[in-house]
């Protein structure tokens, strides 16, 4: 792939910042996506990188797909497009690694379709989120029937997908569609110092965690909990599982530091 032109990878104290700056709006066309795809995939490989942070800027985190540019393909194509773009949010939701989503501005379709891939959302306090795409005569086709669903509910879900309505930062928050508000020059830092705050800690065990909880949930009880037991029982023999219990047994809780081996 050439030199991305509208997605970034800034790396700094062990949080990556997946940038996004695609003028005016962070539409999200062809070409952003697979960006947006290049980048998940090297903040997953960089071992430096602990945590990681999606960021559209200090106006706008993502206005929704480029519909200018979908208004073009019939169903075939449509088909072929949204199956490259769903690889590419897999791609996110798959960064074994903490990911938060600093909401500005507005978050719309696929712009918010790409924050439910994150773990976590902070919301700017006059942001505004939802699924507008069925007053476009058709429905999200990037995660936000199932994600959104899984995340906060299918009645709450079919309210936001069937009327298409923009959602304020207070009413999202306490809908579940954001875990944090606050004021909107404060989005990118708050993201960011919880970034931190994971990438301090130990790196195999968090994402032992994202792996049992994002795979529990569409696992029946007992096939869940097998896995939960088998991601618990191959983290013993790590470095930080050991100084974690020796730190707890001789300090208490709460008081080691973790180098992520």
């Amino acid at each position: 792939m050439s030199e991305p032109e509208f997605v970034t990878l800034q790396v700094e104290d062990g949080v990556g910042t997946i940038r996004l700056d695609r003028p005016k709006m962070n539409a999200i066309d062809d070409q952003l996506h697979r960006e947006v795809r290049a980048a998940a995939m090297e903040a997953t490989a960089r071992e430096e990188v602990r945590a990681v942070v999606i960021y559209g800027g200090e106006r706008v985190f993502a206005a929704g797909a480029d519909i200018k540019a979908m208004a073009q393909l019939d169903a075939r194509g449509m088909a072929a497009w949204g199956r490259e773009l769903q690889d590419s949010f897999i791609a996110v939701q798959r960064i074994a690694k903490p990911v938060i989503a600093a909401i500005t501005g507005y978050a719309l379709g696929g712009g918010y379709e790409l924050a439910l891939c994150a773990d976590f959302r902070v919301m700017g306090a006059s942001a505004k989120v939802g699924q507008p795409e069925i007053q476009l005569g058709v429905i999200p086709g990037a995660g936000g029937t199932q994600r959104l669903a899984r995340l906060v509910g299918p009645a709450k879900a079919k309210d936001l997908v069937f009327t298409g309505r923009h959602v304020g930062a207070e009413e999202a928050l306490e809908m579940g569609l954001a875990d944090a508000v606050v004021p909107d020059d404060e989005v990118y830092s708050t993201a960011l110092a919880m970034a931190r705050r994971f990438a301090a800690g130990p790196t195999a065990a968090l994402a032992a965690a994202k792996q049992a909880i994002d795979e529990g949930l569409d696992l029946p009880l007992p096939q869940a909990l097998a896995l939960e037991t088998r991601l618990f029982s191959g983290l013993f023999g790590t470095e930080d599982q050991r100084h974690g219990m020796q730190s707890f047994l001789e300090n208490g809780p709460g008081k080691a530091t973790f180098t992520g081996r």
